[in-house]
């Protein structure tokens, strides 16, 4: 989306491009505290904790820690399940204002000092104060990713070292020091120690899991996936023993030009995740219609990646935890609708966060018809029920399937026919 300069005097912060967001304020407010190290090499500060591991050169790849230039409680920086009760002003600036001091490390090498430090710094459940020292001043180069949270300015490092002590939690430093514990168990031990996902996914990224020998670094984009994957098909072991639901249930939730919807559907487990993009929205610049997207699983699951991306897990991870919090079973389809306001990409936390808000709430609908699911869907939805319907292939399956104990009651059906039949000959 185009905006006229103008317009931008004369809203001074009030929506009047109809964005989400202010991108003037966020860069102002980001660029205030960066002068204090727009010419040092040296950056002090209490890291959320932050890291950063890039994919690109892999098995050489970047990996960095990360601070703002201030120190205090800068938890808020990087801990997304805390985001969606802000602005995306607020979170744009705190991600522009971390400073990602970076080293090139072969993915074995975890045994790196450099390594070391970030590793015990993103141990810790609080805030960190580290110094960092960067061969250059940081470049104030801003990036956006499908996957990860907005990252600011970053420069090579030189060195990182822990001022003060990380708060280490005994769950975290447990399955760290178990050298005989696989990678995929310390996730899901960690997980129902109640420790956050994105503070999971952080450890898992810097080679903090795993048999010894077998640690090594997982880039960020890779990392937030393969925990949202592991934590959910666990918790699907688990939704998959339940009965299933009695009813038709439908979930709403709306939030800075988006539209999620969950259709939660009286069959055993299946899953689709479909998103409606509108021109001038993120992934939808250029064209001049809506762009629908998505993919699906039966009862067995996948065996390849969705095309659609990390979403899919992401948003996978929030329905099975409302599933298994409320022990049922169901078929599972979630839409989203994304609207011009929403131009930026935030990272998939978004949506997995969105969704777990939407599963907190009672559902706006509970039916046994999917008739009335097809009236919400028109009287809710820009989309339309007409183009959801087609576009979704697992409600088609429910619409024009036929399960075989539909075959079963039809057969007992001709077979009492056929028996009365004989019985008047």
């Amino acid at each position: 989306m185009k905006i006229d300069p103008n317009l931008c005097i004369l809203c001074r912060g009030r929506g009047f491009c109809g964005l989400s967001y202010c991108p003037v304020l966020s860069k102002a407010k980001a660029q205030l505290k960066l002068r204090k190290v727009e010419a040092s090499r040296v950056i002090e500060g209490s890291s959320p904790p932050a890291v950063f591991v890039g994919r690109y050169g892999y098995p050489y790849v970047r990996v960095g820690a990360s601070t703002p230039p201030l120190t205090g409680d800068t938890s808020l920086y990087d801990y997304p399940e805390k985001w969606l009760s802000l602005k995306i002003d607020d979170v744009l600036d705190f991600r522009w204002s971390l400073i990602t001091g970076f080293t090139v490390n072969q993915v074995r090498m975890v045994d790196n000092p450099l390594v070391e430090n970030m590793r015990l710094m993103v141990m810790s459940a609080k805030p960190v104060d580290v110094y960092i020292e960067v061969s250059k001043p940081p470049r104030p180069v801003i990036t956006f990713d499908e996957h990860l949270p907005p990252m600011g300015p970053r420069s090579p490092l030189e060195k990182v070292k822990l001022i003060g002590n990380p708060s280490i939690p005994r769950a975290v430093d447990k399955v760290v020091s178990d050298r005989d514990l696989e990678a995929e168990k310390a996730v899901l031990k960690l997980y129902s120690d109640g420790i956050p996902v994105s503070h999971i996914q952080k450890i898992f990224s810097i080679g903090a899991l795993g048999v010894k020998g077998q640690r090594r670094l997982v880039p960020t984009r890779w990392s937030i996936t393969a925990v949202d994957y592991i934590i959910s098909r666990n918790l699907l072991k688990n939704v998959k023993r339940y009965d299933v639901l009695t009813e038709i249930q439908v979930y709403e939730h709306r939030i800075y030009g988006n539209l999620f919807v969950a259709i939660l559907y009286p069959e055993k487990w299946s899953y689709e995740w479909m998103e409606a993009w509108w021109p001038g929205s993120t992934w939808n610049p250029l064209s001049t219609s809506v762009v629908v997207e998505g993919d699906y699983e039966g009862y067995k699951g996948r065996d390849t990646y969705p095309g659609i991306g990390g979403c899919y897990y992401a948003s996978m991870l929030a329905t099975l935890e409302h599933l298994n919090k409320v022990r049922k079973q169901a078929t599972a389809i979630l839409l989203r609708e994304i609207y011009p306001s929403f131009n930026i990409p935030i990272g998939v936390w978004f949506v997995r966060e969105s969704v777990r808000t939407m599963f907190s709430k009672p559902p706006v609908l509970k039916t046994t018809s999917i008739e009335e699911v097809r009236s919400y869907l028109d009287t809710n939805t820009k989309l339309g029920a007409i183009k959801w319907f087609s576009s979704s292939k697992l409600i088609r399956r429910i619409i024009t399937g036929k399960k075989i104990t539909d075959f079963l009651e039809r057969g007992s059906d001709c077979l009492r026919l056929f028996k009365s039949s004989n019985r008047e000959q």
